[in-house]
């Protein structure tokens, strides 16, 4: 049911310093910016990151995560599924397009995701961040 990775979000603590590691120095490309985060890609990967306070005082209590894509068609059955086996969920879905995150045996935090960068970046044009800026 999952058809690959969808991306990824890292919980940082300065903002700018991130996002200057990643676009300036890894050189991905910057795709949008806020007050408490930024968008970016290389082919094949979405990077989000997200300002996170309690990436300072407890690691794992951070939005740090890897997420999956899958169908529109499929979410339900998925999602039905884990939920069917005890899978633990871990968040409420705030953000455009379906999702379901969960933990996996280890505690490692997870998301299921209908949608894509594209998707996401529309959302945020129709309706935008605190702070959000668009880049070529």
């Amino acid at each position: 049911m999952l058809t690959g990775l969808n991306h990824l979000t890292l919980a940082v603590t300065d903002l700018p310093r991130s996002v200057s590691f990643y676009h300036g120095l890894l050189q991905l490309k910057l795709e949008a910016t806020w007050d408490s985060g930024a968008y970016l890609s290389l082919p094949g990967l979405w990077l989000c990151l997200s300002l996170d306070p309690l990436r300072d005082s407890n690691p794992t209590a951070d939005y740090t995560h890897a997420a999956f894509t899958v169908a529109a068609s499929n979410f339900t059955a998925l999602v039905e599924r884990l939920c069917a086996a005890n899978v633990q969920a871990w968040r409420d879905n705030r953000s455009e397009g379906a999702s379901f995150y969960f933990l996996d045996p280890d505690g490692h935090k997870l998301e299921a995701h209908v949608g894509d960068l594209a998707s996401r970046l529309q959302a945020c044009r129709d309706k935008p961040y605190v702070g959000m800026k668009f880049y070529p």
